[in-house]
């Protein structure tokens, strides 16, 4: 698998990119994955497309935009940009506009950029390391932050770990992060709800697997709970699971509250 800085190389990081809106900001994301090689010009008209249909759930923490859309032929390779904003602007989300970091992903399958996304993931989780990418001066700079990443998430304290929940022999918890092509977004809050049930010691007994709106409705039988942001879970509807929403992605505090709220400990 391709980590983080083989995804996205300096070439394709712009600073203090001006947008008129969420268009022009994802347009601009867009233009790098083209100009690196990793997209043609039709990939940006379907991210734009991808948040037209499913709204603006790629606003996946404060200030932050996950773009991407499905795997598909205007997919040349897989990798990614990142565009900070000189000045924000609004992609209509409930809680975490207005958005000044755009990070865009295009990705050949579901699998290639799993570690790049649990990169992600933790850097932008830990306060220290977002603050250090929000002022980075050039894209080396910026760069440099990203090839030196924690092995741990400083961001909180770690709450006490809660003992692990019964089980029948030989079974296994599901949980299911859902996003609308299962690929960007879904992949990105499993990474979060993995790093704590890595903490709590539970990796054992429950798997996480990421997947898109229509797959979700098929497997929600199989699950013990679905996270996702709340624009999708208004598309998700009545799934006969709990559906538990999450607003910040990069958390692990919240997430590790909505896993406690999920088990009732």
């Amino acid at each position: 698998m391709e980590d983080l800085k083989d995804l996205l190389p300096v070439e394709a990081v712009r600073l203090d990119v001006r947008a008129a809106d969420w268009r022009e900001a994802i347009g601009a994301a867009g233009r790098l994955m083209v100009e690196t090689g990793a997209t043609t010009d039709e990939y940006t008209r379907e991210m734009v497309a991808n948040v037209e249909e499913n709204g603006p759930y790629i606003v996946i923490a404060p200030g932050v935009a996950f773009a991407h859309s499905r795997p598909s032929p205007a997919v040349l390779s897989t990798g990614m940009s990142w565009v900070r904003l000189a000045d924000p602007v609004e992609f209509g989300h409930e809680s975490n506009d207005p958005v000044t970091l755009v990070v865009a992903l295009a990705a050949q399958d579901s699998a290639a950029h799993t570690s790049a996304m649990a990169s992600l993931a933790r850097l932008l989780g830990d306060p220290d390391t977002a603050a250090a990418l929000a002022a980075a001066p050039t894209p080396e700079a910026l760069h440099a932050v990203l090839a030196g990443e924690r092995p741990e998430d400083g961001s909180q304290p770690a709450p006490s770990e809660p003992s692990a929940p019964e089980l029948r022999a030989g079974s296994l918890h599901k949980i299911l992060t859902v996003c609308g092509n299962g690929v960007g977004t879904s992949l990105f809050l499993k990474n979060t709800l993995e790093q704590v049930l890595d903490r709590w010691g539970w990796s054992r007994f429950v798997t996480v697997e990421a997947t898109d709106t229509i797959s979700a409705k098929g497997k929600a039988s199989e699950a013990v709970a679905l996270l996702t942001s709340r624009e999708i879970a208004r598309t998700l509807g009545d799934v006969g699971r709990p559906v538990k929403v999450v607003q910040d992605f990069t958390s692990t505090a919240e997430v590790d509250a909505v896993l406690r709220d999920t088990y009732d400990v």
